[in-house]
């Protein structure tokens, strides 16, 4: 069965928003197959996870201008286990800032470039509480990437 990893850190009801509204579109039966979608906490999630999937969503606040540690804990532990046998893994984002996201988009993008993952999906940023077009935005994503792992 195809296999969408959703890796997330959700430390505010504001990503929690998004995280659900991903994990929607990623289930929906709109899609003309089956994703088994397997959420993970950013603190959690390791090599094998990602080496079990065929694709991943990536969610994260903006800290400081940056994905969250948790993220880049996440980047850490995977990077050199994956290295090789991650390389064209389509991937999405989310960020959720209080101001700016700029800074943790940019930071992802360059891990998941070493990576050489392949981008299914404009990331995902919303800055303040999320709007309804955030969410649909977040649910496209979802969907997106799921059927990006059915390709």
């Amino acid at each position: 069965m195809t296999r969408l990893l959703v890796v997330h850190h959700t430390p505010s009801p504001a990503c929690q928003e998004l995280l659900e509204a991903v994990l929607a579109g990623a289930g929906t039966d709109e899609l003309p197959g089956t994703v088994e979608v397997v959420t993970r906490p950013a603190l959690t999630a390791g090599a094998a996870d990602l080496l079990a999937a065929d694709g991943v969503v990536l969610g994260t606040p903006a800290n400081i201008g940056t994905m969250s540690g948790a993220l880049k804990h996440f980047f850490d532990q995977i990077y050199y286990p994956a290295l090789q046998d991650s390389a064209g893994l389509p991937f999405g984002l989310y960020v959720h800032g209080g101001d700016d996201t700029a800074g943790a988009v940019r930071d992802v993008l360059r891990i998941t470039g070493g990576l050489s993952w392949e981008q299914a999906a404009a990331p995902v940023t919303t800055t303040g509480p999320p709007a309804t077009a955030d969410r649909e935005a977040a649910w496209e994503l979802g969907a997106t990437v799921a059927l990006r792992t059915l390709e």
